[in-house]
């Protein structure tokens, strides 16, 4: 496989396995794929079949039982734990099914926490996370809770929290999957736009045909294995 700048990531041959006692529970089963720098990349398959897991070790959240991973032609298992947490945490940006807000804090300040934590100026924050909330379109939302804000909304706010680091790639793990069909549709909306406007490479978890079919490419999982359906 080609493991070159072009593609943003590639995994071959990736194993996960998991063991409870005797008992070994095979979820990915030898995956090579490749992914191109500025597409839009969808994952599909059967509940339970690994997509999740998959989308995790894409992300490094997760380490694979065998197999390489590599980003922009980096083998990561020969990089230090320091400098993949730097790949992580600015060229990775992370949208999940559950939108993970904190209830306490209004939408602006839900985006740019993680920032703010790491000691980053709250004044370049806010105006970051600002920006960000006008261009998912809540410019009128952003001193709400979450408690006050719609499905939709709330991952509006997840979307623009996961591009606060102006990240390379925009992983998403059933971003519409508790949404209302209409809203699912404008979310997907969303982040086809943002793929195609900000050259961000986006890959999405769904269970949805009508959003892989929007995609670059596809890939099918089943039985740990990964087809290419586009």
């Amino acid at each position: 496989m080609n493991n070159g700048v072009n593609n943003v990531i590639a995994c071959d041959k990736i194993r996960k396995v998991y063991r409870d006692g005797n008992r070994e529970l095979v979820i990915l089963d030898g995956i090579s794929l490749e992914i191109p720098e500025g597409k839009m990349v969808s994952i599909t398959g059967p509940s339970g079949v690994g997509k999740s897991t998959l989308l995790h070790i894409l992300g490094t959240l997760d380490n694979p039982s065998s197999g390489d991973l590599f980003f922009r032609g980096e083998k990561l298992s020969a990089l230090t734990s320091a400098k993949i947490n730097h790949i992580r945490n600015r060229e990775i940006g992370f949208v999940f099914q559950f939108y993970h807000l904190l209830p306490e804090f209004t939408a602006l300040e839900n985006v740019m926490m993680a920032a703010l934590c790491k000691g980053a100026r709250r004044k370049e924050c806010k105006e970051r996370a600002a920006g960000l909330l006008e261009q998912v379109g809540l410019k009128e939302r952003m001193t709400h809770k979450p408690g006050q804000l719609s499905g939709g909304e709330q991952q509006r706010v997840a979307i623009a929290r996961g591009l606060f680091n102006h990240p390379s790639v925009l992983l998403c793990d059933e971003p519409t999957g508790n949404l209302d069909e209409r809203t699912g549709i404008e979310i997907v909306e969303l982040l086809c736009d943002l793929n195609q406007s900000g050259s961000v490479t986006l890959i999405i978890v769904t269970h949805d045909d009508s959003i892989a079919k929007n995609a670059d490419l596809w890939f099918y999982l089943h039985k740990g294995q990964a087809r290419r359906e586009k």
